[in-house]
């Protein structure tokens, strides 16, 4: 008796990830809980738990390996340590599809044993009964790809964005790796032995920067972007900065101030904090305003969240926008840290960027860019009524507008406007964000 386990889907928008550690070796007990190996994901580097208890009989994907379906088995457990020697040590447990037809049957018979001592899907997590109930889907055509056959969320997001919900049982048991591993198995081959010009240099992709490949160019496929500039005026934000350093010892940063003066705006226009829906095909109001900023890693971009922003003192984000940055750049950032996000904020004003627009993350309303400040000098109104020259300093904000939500009609139009006259309002009193 044996148990086969396959590389879990760890994020929702995971289809295949990297061994980059085994924490426990061939032979060595393993308790509920216990850290079995680090997997490198579309978002970060996360520890995976074992949910059984047992022993690690076969390690089937090696330390270092890459681009690891979902599904495809990755170790084998077994109940009591007398039965690790009784694990075949050529048997691949379909991990290995360069075997010949005889062990490939052998393996194919394993596997059989294997589902019929554990039902196809004998487990379903909380958050994958919710989506199924709430968007009706039939359970028995979802692929379970948690250990024992757990059908996950991540499994249900995936059905859900390819389709497959609704789809015939016989995409259900059609196998995952076998059929595309021998393709994908002979490009490689066959760019591996390509002759090289010496021209150029390969660089290799983390799994974090092909999903944001990916993402990027599906969000701007399929989103239309709508694009709105202002200018903010950034004195009494600099003003108010300097006096909470100088009288109160506090010391935070312009995006601190930035990120509670978006949150306020977000709750006074609720219509801007909001999402689109693609199976109901509208917009739907978010109840709670929790910002994602991006964060450049050496990994690629990632978009930790500020949760409730709209409630926190700027002190409080400040030390919150510090920490997720440290465990964001270190690869350590938990999928509740990084996913779920309502709106975000890219803030390229530490580098001389005056003026930038971002790509949306779906399925948010838009994204803030935010450029640089810059002195210039223009006509303001003196007390006695009289205009004079004076040097001010601005800073350009850019939004990009889900235009599905805002349809650029006139109320669209009201809606993004009332949500830049409240932002630029925040900017202007910096009074408002102590409210």
């Amino acid at each position: 008796p044996h148990m086969v386990i396959g590389m879990p889907a760890l994020s929702p928008t995971m289809n295949q990830g990297n061994i980059t550690k085994w924490r426990k070796q061939e032979g060595d007990k393993i308790e509920v809980g216990d850290v079995i190996c680090e997997i490198e994901t579309d978002k970060a580097t996360l520890e995976f738990e074992t949910l059984e208890e047992g022993y690690l009989a076969k390690i089937l994907v090696p330390e270092g390996s890459k681009d690891v379906q979902v599904g495809q088995p990755i170790y084998v457990t077994v109940e009591e340590s007398d039965d690790i020697e009784k694990i075949p040590a050529d048997t691949s447990f379909g991990g290995d599809h360069k075997e010949d037809e005889s062990s490939g049957s052998a393996a194919q018979t394993v596997e059989v044993d294997a589902a019929e001592q554990s039902p196809v899907m004998s487990r379903i997590s909380p958050a994958a009964k919710m989506l199924i109930k709430e968007h009706g889907l039939n359970a028995s055509l979802l692929k379970a790809s948690g250990p024992r056959g757990t059908l996950l969320k991540g499994d249900v997001l995936a059905a859900l964005k390819s389709g497959t919900a609704l789809s015939s049982a016989k995409e259900k048991t059609a196998p995952a790796a076998p059929s595309p591993q021998p393709a994908r198995d002979s490009q490689v081959h066959s760019q591996t032995t390509s002759p090289k010009s010496g021209t150029f240099e390969d660089i290799t992709n983390t799994q974090i920067r092909k999903v944001i490949a990916k993402r990027l160019l599906e969000s701007k496929q399929t989103t239309p972007h709508l694009y709105l500039s202002k200018d903010v005026i950034l004195d009494p934000l600099l003003a108010f900065r300097n006096e909470l350093k100088e009288q109160h010892g506090v010391k935070v940063s312009v995006n601190d101030i930035v990120i509670k003066a978006v949150a306020l705006a977000l709750r006074n226009v609720p219509e801007a904090n909001a999402y689109w829906d693609n199976l109901k095909e509208e917009a739907q109001k978010c109840d709670s305003v929790d910002i994602s900023i991006a964060v450049a890693t050496e990994k690629g971009l990632m978009t930790p969240i500020i949760r409730n922003a709209d409630q926190k003192t700027i002190s409080a984000i400040s030390s919150e926008v510090k920490q997720l940055a440290e465990k964001a750049r270190a690869g350590k950032l938990a999928p509740n840290e990084f996913q779920g996000g309502t709106f975000s904020i890219s803030n390229l004003g530490m580098y001389p960027v005056d003026h930038f627009c971002a790509i949306i993350n779906p399925p948010q309303a838009g994204i803030l860019a935010v450029g640089r400040g810059n002195k210039v000098v223009e006509p303001v109104m003196d007390n006695d009524g009289t205009e004079k020259a004076a040097v001010v300093t601005k800073m350009m904000l850019t939004l990009s507008a889900d235009h599905r939500i805002f349809d650029g009609q006139v109320g669209g139009i009201d809606r993004l406007s009332k949500f830049f006259t409240e932002l630029a309002l925040n900017f202007s009193d910096i009074r408002r964000l102590l409210l």
